[in-house]
């Protein structure tokens, strides 16, 4: 089985961790990547969205990418959501992610995000962005050429044309939210992938709310704090 949590890597950008007196080395490895092959930097998702949303991460939320920025956005909702805080006080501020503690489920680390967790986290960005009926076999050719310029290998690529081909069982990708905090990144990450411009995407977004079970406000917080993570492209 191929490394999910890499593969998500691919789906929102690169990672640039690492310790704040190297990053301008690596902002220029970036930046040598993006001229050579610039869907290694974009995102498997700016394949799959095209140009639709017209947004992009914003902050360190674009740097940080992958399962990190999933996860960091997921628990800094949550705990605004915990501590009380009102959602529009966040809408309008970019948010910066700061590492979930060692010990939260949101952790990357966290045994809780496994291999099988990750999947299920990439199988509902294909599903969000399937949302609105626009992915035909057209489009799936051209993504697929995208993926493939990208070279995950033929294992992953073989499980993202699955996907994309095929519809999504919603139950499944709640089944395999078992916790509160998988619940909250499962919704984050499709959150993530559409904006909710169509009454089809709108639908979607409620049909997995309503299956997931979280607190209204919850969900508002988390749609807040994506909302605020994305900026015109």
């Amino acid at each position: 089985m191929f490394d999910a949590k890499k593969l998500l890597d691919q789906f929102l950008g690169p990672q640039m961790g690492g310790k704040s007196g190297d990053m301008l080395g690596r902002a220029g490895q970036f930046g040598d990547i993006a001229r050579n092959n610039p869907w290694k930097t974009a995102g498997i998702a700016a394949a799959l969205l095209g140009t639709k949303t017209g947004r992009k991460l914003a902050g360190n939320v674009a740097t940080v990418g992958g399962l990190a920025a999933i996860a960091g956005l997921g628990y800094m909702a949550y705990k605004n959501y915990q501590s009380g805080q009102s959602p529009q006080t966040v809408a309008h501020r970019e948010p910066e992610i700061l590492p979930p503690p060692a010990d939260s489920p949101f952790n990357p680390q966290s045994s809780a995000l496994t291999n099988d967790f990750a999947l299920t986290l990439i199988r509902a960005m294909i599903a969000a962005a399937k949302a609105d009926g626009h992915i035909d076999a057209a489009e799936r050719a051209n993504i697929m050429d995208k993926v493939h310029a990208v070279d995950l290998g033929s294992e992953a690529e073989a499980f993202i044309a699955h996907e994309l081909a095929n519809p999504v069982d919603i139950d499944d990708l709640v089944a395999a939210a078992r916790t509160e905090e998988q619940k909250v990144e499962l919704y984050t990450a499709t959150r993530l992938t559409i904006d909710p411009d169509t009454r089809a995407e709108r639908g979607y977004l409620d049909l997995l709310a309503g299956r997931l079970g979280l607190p209204d406000a919850l969900l508002d917080h988390i749609d807040a704090t994506v909302s605020a993570a994305k900026v015109q492209a």
